[in-house]
């Protein structure tokens, strides 16, 4: 059980940093991570945030989350609307996580609303968690800056997240895979009853896999939900001649993925889309909950909104003087999977002689398993212990790159400096494992110095 009383801690004021304000956070709460809504929410009513003006969609998910709540904002952004979206974690930035029409909310504006959570939960005599009271402070400024749109990425689960505090008009689901085993249970149908947590009585529900677990199915029956599922109640593809079998290859998405143009289709319509910059199932997932939503949109704007989404760490190819790097935040074997996919086609596309990847991971993930899938891809491992508290030890990386080519290194900052010594012009460099991986090889690459 976490301690809830007020932390000795001086808070800092108006006229302190963000980065004071983030190292308070961090620091004022018994643990890092402390799942329940009942604790905060006497603070969200204090805020007077729990009932938004604005339509509010709500993610969850394995993976997918990011790029699905990047295609939806962008859309209502094309739209004209005023959009906030809120996601998590971040990449090399704090405020990339709260976005008022695309664009990260400046410093001030989050100690403004850090200042208004920090004596709302005085009030209350209570402490939050880290992600509890940048949460709230992302809703208080969605409300404050009159936000039409409410785009909301869950952090951990969903039924006890943060997020769940706020009744969506549409809930999604992209995925579900094995992770975080020790917060939401080891099995598919465990963690989709989690997930689940976010549906509400009678709202459109979307779900982005062709196998629904029967936790997710029996919840969204319970409350009466209207299930619109991949595969079943709308399907993407490339596009081709009506007498094609048109049904949706969900299990090989990567098919598709640099297919151009595609289409998208439900019952009601057939719409022929551009090309995008994210993955297509998560593309789909993010329309069709723009469509069910009670907030119209045009065929115009969804088509310029998928051309303008762009999310940092998906599959992104960079350059990292002068030699090709792909960044991607794929950290489980849902995730990897899919990368994998990914890579395959870019390099039967792409002249690739070895794959250098730039790698490390935190503890609690499935090292063993995600590295062995990859081993037959990856030609070069370079490698070191990430700089965070929650970093997978040098012993357990040692363990889990048994039998393949690896360099170990004081630093990733390090590893992307070997990696670049070693390739040539038709190598490709791999940066993955981890947000926080990436967090370092971008600072890295943009000579950015990170604060711990």
């Amino acid at each position: 059980m976490s301690d809830s009383t007020l932390s000795s801690n001086s808070p800092p004021n108006a006229q302190s940093s963000l980065v004071q304000w983030l190292e308070y956070w961090q620091n004022i709460h018994a643990t890092a991570i402390d799942m329940g809504l009942e604790r905060v929410r006497p603070v969200a009513v204090q805020l007077d945030v729990l009932k938004p003006k604005a339509s509010v969609i709500t993610v969850a998910g394995t993976n997918g989350k990011g790029s699905t709540t990047t295609v939806i904002a962008s859309i209502y952004k094309a739209a004209g609307l005023q959009v906030g979206l809120y996601q998590s974690p971040h990449i090399q930035y704090f405020n990339e996580r709260v976005r008022l029409n695309g664009t990260p909310v400046d410093d001030q504006l989050l100690i403004q609303a850090f200042v208004e959570v920090e004596a709302a939960r005085h009030v209350c005599g209570l402490t939050l968690s880290f992600f509890e009271a940048t949460t709230l402070a992302a809703f208080l400024i969605f409300e404050q800056q009159n936000c039409d749109v409410w785009v909301l990425e869950v952090g951990l689960g969903g039924r006890l997240d943060v997020v769940n505090l706020i009744d969506p008009d549409v809930a999604v689901i992209t995925n579900i895979g094995v992770d975080h085993v020790e917060w939401l249970g080891d099995n598919r149908e465990a963690i989709g009853f989690e997930k689940a947590g976010i549906l509400r009585q009678g709202i459109p529900f979307v779900f982005g896999e062709l196998d629904m677990p029967a936790s997710v199915q029996l919840r969204a029956s319970v409350l009466d939900c209207s299930v619109y599922q991949v595969g079943r109640d709308f399907q993407w593809g490339s596009v081709a001649p009506l007498n094609l079998d048109m049904t949706p290859n969900t299990t090989d998405e990567h098919v598709t993925f640099f297919e151009s143009p595609y289409f998208y289709t439900n019952a009601a319509q057939t719409l022929r889309l551009p090309v995008a910059n994210l993955a297509l199932n998560n593309v789909s997932v993010a329309i069709t909950a723009v469509l069910l939503n009670k907030i119209d949109v045009s065929y115009h704007a969804i088509n310029q909104g998928i051309e303008s989404a762009r999310l940092a760490g998906r599959f992104e190819l960079q350059t990292y003087q002068w030699r090709r790097l792909i960044a991607d935040v794929a950290h489980n074997p849902h995730g990897v999977d899919f990368l994998l996919k990914q890579l395959t086609v870019y390099c039967k596309k792409h002249v690739t002689r070895h794959i250098h990847a730039i790698f490390s991971m935190l503890a609690d993930k499935d090292i063993a398993t995600v590295v062995d899938m990859a081993k037959g891809i990856i030609d070069h491992w370079h490698v070191a212990v990430l700089d965070v508290p929650r970093a997978a030890s040098m012993e357990q990386l040692r363990a889990a790159l048994e039998n393949v080519q690896v360099t170990f290194y004081p630093s990733i900052a390090a590893a992307l400096e070997g990696a670049r010594a070693a390739v040539e012009d038709d190598d490709l460099m791999l940066a993955w494992g981890s947000f926080h991986t990436l967090e370092e090889v971008y600072a890295q690459r943009n000579g950015v110095e990170l604060l711990n």
